[in-house]
């Protein structure tokens, strides 16, 4: 069923992204006089096509991973001389440029849309408040303590964990120090600096607040189980909906991360367990042989158990909103810094101070996609978001066959007075492509290494 709605997932978020980008350059060719062919989503054989009234056939191709506007171009085939000005290539050099790149503003556009209905609407969110502080970690060297609200990274507002993590992650391969603004239950402020050298650039699937020593503050779960897997190894060893777990090889455990730190350091190794029922109350006692499952390339247990998750505390909550200016300058504001964020990350891929295991392909977007859809649809249309100004900045990138690549071969027209020679804008085509068939394939390679 995950596979299915991962699939789905994966369809929607690409229907609607490619749909969004490619209407961009539609729309403006359009108003450039330029006449367009095929609004294509999706590549290969149609499944679904039909002309509409100026003459431009819509289709939807069978395979979802892209699109395309086909405009008439003499450069692609004959045009008929009545036609000859709505070919693209005779356009002006200052319209080809708006229309390359009308497909990345259009998902700069989108995002900004869908920050700003979600700041209008309003968000509950979880206040950046710490927990447990590692044992010598780098925080607790530090002096940080838990339930500090954490309220700028770097000199940055920080209202949620996500906010955060965002900043966090900025900071990836970096050396020098990480500055927290906190402010403890009474509202007195302090600031940490965390010390950091080339933090975290070998890591794959690095976790920021983890490699600091910090934990979110959570509300301590009591280890009652609520569900259990048919057959799994929770079932086996005779527990049940109900089960109040009270010790682990003689060690008294009173909250559900104790117990599972136990279960996850303890694949395939004997556990005794003692529990109370439910019902009768009854203390037992059973084996509990933790199942092994890879995780990051480590070996953890798992029992097939479940528990049930209390509210969130009210005072633990920040409820995120502002009015319709407001919020649009915090939309267009959030926008610039992931969009800033994402080339900043891709400067330090290509300088080696990020690790290239963290790239990702289709299954990563599909599972990403699918979780977030799972999460409710405020998570979906956030990560829709995210991932359209992810695709406006990759579309920009001064590599041919890319809008950028496009963009860079019209302004060199503009400066140089005409085209640049065919050979060269060829060459170029072929080395991008080379580029991105190579990027590709690390990138679902990494996505099956982590399978």
């Amino acid at each position: 069923m995950s596979f299915i709605q991962n699939a789905l997932a994966l369809i929607v978020t690409l229907g609607i992204l490619v749909t969004i980008h490619e209407f961009g350059h539609f729309w403006v060719a359009r108003r450039c006089g330029v006449k367009v062919l095929r609004f294509s989503v999706g590549f290969g054989r149609p499944i679904w096509k039909r002309i509409g009234a100026t003459g431009t056939e819509y289709v939807i191709a069978a395979i979802p991973l892209g699109g395309y506007v086909k405009m008439l171009d003499e450069r692609e085939g004959p045009v008929e001389d009545a036609e000859l000005e709505q070919s693209f290539n005779q356009k002006p050099v200052q319209q080809r440029i708006a229309i390359a790149a009308a497909g990345p503003l259009a998902n700069f556009l989108f995002a900004i849309l869908v920050y700003w209905v979600v700041f209008v609407v309003g968000v509950q969110a979880v206040k950046p408040l710490t927990g447990q502080i590692e044992k010598d970690s780098v925080a607790d060297r530090r002096g940080l303590t838990p339930e500090l609200t954490i309220v700028a990274v770097d000199g940055k507002p920080t209202n949620d964990w996500s906010e955060v993590n965002l900043q966090l992650i900025d900071r990836l391969g970096d050396s020098g120090s990480i500055r927290l603004a906190t402010q403890d239950t009474d509202g007195a402020s302090r600031e940490f600096s965390l010390p950091v050298s080339d933090w975290l650039s070998g890591e794959r699937d690095p976790n920021p607040l983890q490699a600091l020593g910090i934990s979110p503050w959570r509300p301590a779960i009591t280890p009652r189980i609520e569900t259990v897997v048919e057959g799994g190894r929770a079932e086996q060893a005779g527990l049940a909906p109900g089960d109040l777990i009270t010790s682990v090889n003689g060690i008294q455990v009173e909250t559900w991360d104790a117990l599972v730190q136990f279960i996850q350091a303890s694949p395939e190794k004997p556990l005794d367990i003692e529990y109370r029922q439910l019902e009768s109350g009854d203390t037992k006692q059973t084996m509990l042989v933790p199942e092994s499952r890879i995780v990051n390339g480590d070996s953890q247990g798992f029992i097939g158990a479940s528990v049930d998750v209390p509210e969130w505390p009210a005072d633990k909550l920040i409820e995120i909103s502002y009015g319709p200016v407001d919020a649009l300058w915090e939309a267009v504001a959030k926008t610039a810094d992931m969009a800033a964020m994402i080339l900043t990350s891709l400067k330090k891929l290509v300088v080696g101070a990020i690790s290239p295991d963290n790239l990702g392909g289709p299954i990563t977007i599909a599972k990403a996609a699918g979780q977030s859809a799972g999460f409710g649809s405020e998570a979906f249309i956030s990560f829709l978001a995210h991932l359209s100004i992810m695709l406006g900045v990759l579309n920009l990138l001064p590599v041919p066959v890319l809008d950028g690549g496009h963009l860079l071969y019209y302004f060199a027209e503009l400066v140089r007075g005409k085209p640049l020679p065919e050979s060269v804008q060829m060459a170029g085509i072929r080395l991008g492509m080379m580029l991105l068939g190579g990027v590709m394939l690390l990138a679902i390679f990494n996505d099956f290494a982590r399978l």
